[in-house]
């Protein structure tokens, strides 16, 4: 991240040292049941962590190897769920056959 990054976070206490670290850090508190302070929230992350957490339970555990692989595809399969995946595959082996 690169200083002068805005971060929203909840209130856990590991990201008190953001500030100090040269971050704009906004934080809501969820175990004050704050779940939106402003424009600041957590909900989308939160949507991605459950859904990667389901897809990849299937796997029943991955290798150290593997993870990234796996974690950047739930990261297109999530920024691309409202779209036919089918149809963006089918275009990129079309335009960079293999």
């Amino acid at each position: 991240m690169l200083e002068g990054s805005t971060i929203h976070t909840d209130g856990w206490k590991a990201y008190d040292g953001l500030i100090l670290n040269g971050y704009e850090h906004y934080r809501v508190y969820h175990s004050q049941d704050e779940f939106v302070r402003g424009k600041s929230h957590v909900n989308g992350i939160e949507s991605f962590w459950s859904f990667t957490k389901r897809r990849l339970y299937q796997f029943n555990g991955l290798s150290d190897d593997t993870f990234y692989l796996h974690l950047k595809e739930s990261e297109f399969r999530f920024n691309n769920r409202a779209n036919d995946l089918y149809s963006i595959m089918l275009k990129s082996l079309r335009e960079n056959p293999l």
